[in-house]
């Protein structure tokens, strides 16, 4: 029997999912003092938190973990970060865990992440794993910033269902959109859009044929070594991987049959990008 109180008020399922939606938003700004990047200014709201776990041993960079007190994203809820690294100072950004992304009922959830990094600057941007369930649907979108001579560690990575417990796909939503600027100009584009019958879109041989990890890292500037490590076989990798280098910037793109996999062959390349270990949570 409908409420009487719908007269007067609506009382519809939209209107219920709109009210417990999760908000998020984190301002994070690191500077360089005495010699070491510190974090001079901290703003967190709704759903996000950023902490900053003391090192194991004393080094001149900043790590930071962000952390969503939600439990996951559904579908409407949004999460806002900006980022900006100061003049020579050297930062790295990780997760706590991997983020899941549940079914949603209709609307989308929606992620922007803003990037400034100052001259002679050091930003490595290193989330854990996203992982989309059936019928998720999420909009992303990177805007990254860089001065002529900042260094940039971009890595993302997206599973779309859980391999180890038959969980498949089969539609959903996932776009996202990249843009990368250096000294004002557009350095690097790239947008990823699966809308629709998903699985059916991975099968094809010239998507992932079947593969459900997928993931990006990006360099800048360009990191030779690295390309070459991956194109020569020196780096050891169980899925597949290609990697090239054009106009001032690296990419390796990596696919995989299940998260567990790609997550091996990401921090394999990531520990050579980084030219040494990553945060601890990332790889526990």
């Amino acid at each position: 029997m409908r409420d009487d109180r719908c007269r007067e008020t609506p009382c519809d399922e939209d209107a219920t999912f709109a009210a417990n939606r999760a908000r998020g938003r984190i301002r994070l700004a690191a500077a360089l003092r005495s010699g070491a990047t510190r974090r001079t200014a901290v703003y967190e709201e709704g759903s996000l938190r950023v902490r900053f776990p003391a090192p194991a041993r004393p080094t001149a960079g900043l790590d930071a973990v962000l952390v969503n007190t939600a439990g996951g994203i559904a579908g409407g809820d949004t999460a806002d970060i900006e980022v900006t690294v100061a003049a020579g100072a050297d930062l790295r950004i990780t997760t706590a865990s991997a983020e899941k992304v549940y079914r949603s009922h209709g609307p989308a959830a929606a992620v922007a992440v803003r990037l400034a990094v100052g001259a002679g600057a050091r930003l490595a941007w290193l989330p854990r794993e996203t992982i989309l369930f059936d019928r998720a649907r999420l909009d992303r979108v990177i805007e990254v910033d860089l001065a002529a001579d900042a260094r940039l560690v971009l890595a993302e990575a997206v599973v779309l269902g859980r391999a180890g417990m038959d969980e498949v796909v089969t539609s959903g939503r996932l776009v996202d959109r990249w843009r990368v600027r250096r000294d004002g100009r557009l350095l690097h584009a790239e947008g990823l859009r699966l809308d629709g019958a998903v699985a059916a879109r991975l099968a094809e041989p010239a998507v992932a044929a079947g593969g459900i990890a997928l993931a990006t890292l990006l360099t800048v500037p360009a990191d030779e070594a690295l390309v070459a490590a991956v194109q020569g076989g020196a780096v050891p990798l169980s899925g597949e991987a290609g990697a090239s280098s054009w106009n001032g910037r690296s990419a390796v793109r990596f696919c995989a049959p299940d998260g567990d996999t790609l997550r091996r062959d990401l921090t394999a390349v990531l520990t050579v990008a980084l030219a040494g270990a990553l945060p601890p949570l990332w790889t526990n």
